[in-house]
């Protein structure tokens, strides 16, 4: 029969991975409001630019269109982040149960001793799928991101006098 401070040192070792879950879902909760952010900087931005005549809108077209990708972009990063809010939380609460059923355990001689494995095995797979579900959000992130440069560059190309395009090596105008 496991001794008391062994039945507590085995419950606080879920501590661990309940931390870790903290932090992953303060980040995401984090990123999650950037996401809102930038759909609202996004969405004004598009009610500003319908507001003028394409003709008025230096390289509106290719405005639009970054537009509607990033709106694209955002939305398919806002189901990343909640879903692994969603798992970070329920892995959270496995590893609160896997804490709670070794406790149990403990009282009642051991008996159903796998309950808290199988807890902890399923919030680490749970933990495991919410950070490949931030890895894809962050995937997206960068794409956006480069994106988003590339139309700069472009309106940087249309818009910068002519003395400072060829005071600039060649590489920093891109070719498209």
């Amino acid at each position: 029969m496991p001794t008391e401070l062994n039945v507590l040192t085995a419950m606080i070792t879920p501590a661990v991975l309940i931390s870790a879950c903290a932090g992953l879902i303060l980040s995401t909760s984090v990123r999650l409001g950037r996401v809102v952010d930038r759909v609202r900087a996004l969405s004004e931005r598009f009610e500003e630019m319908v507001r003028h005549r394409p003709e008025d809108v230096v390289l509106y077209d290719d405005r639009l269109q970054m537009t509607f990708a990033q709106l694209d972009w955002l939305t398919s990063r806002a189901r990343h982040l909640q879903r692994a809010m969603t798992t970070f939380y329920l892995s959270l609460g496995l590893f609160v149960a896997t804490s709670v059923a070794i406790g149990i355990t403990a009282a009642v001689d051991g008996q159903y001793a796998l309950v808290p494995v199988i807890f902890g095995m399923f919030g680490v797979g749970l933990l495991f799928f919410g950070t490949i579900l931030l890895g894809l959000e962050a995937t997206l992130a960068l794409r956006s991101i480069h994106a988003e440069m590339d139309l700069l560059w472009k309106l940087g190309r249309h818009h910068a006098p002519e003395e400072l395009r060829a005071r600039l090596p060649r590489r920093i105008w891109p070719l498209r």
